[in-house]
């Protein structure tokens, strides 16, 4: 399928972890992405096309991710 994108493409296990330690973590288990944290309630462009290149990493003010991380 053209629009899948390769490697690992979710996280769930970082639910609940340091935003940080997610980012490293997730650059780490897939090179081809860069992740960037979001603190919840940030307004971000919506994108209509996927975007393999990015996951967020939403975190709350402690800096803990609210969301599970994935690719798009």
């Amino acid at each position: 399928m053209a629009d899948q994108c390769e490697g690992k493409d979710s996280w769930p296990e970082l639910l609940g972890a340091q935003g940080t330690v997610a980012k490293e973590t997730i650059e780490s288990e897939n090179s081809l992405v860069k992740a960037e944290i979001v603190l919840e309630g940030t307004i971000v462009p919506i994108n209509i096309r996927r975007q393999c290149d990015r996951v967020r990493v939403w975190v709350d003010t402690d800096g803990i991710v609210t969301r599970v991380p994935v690719i798009g």
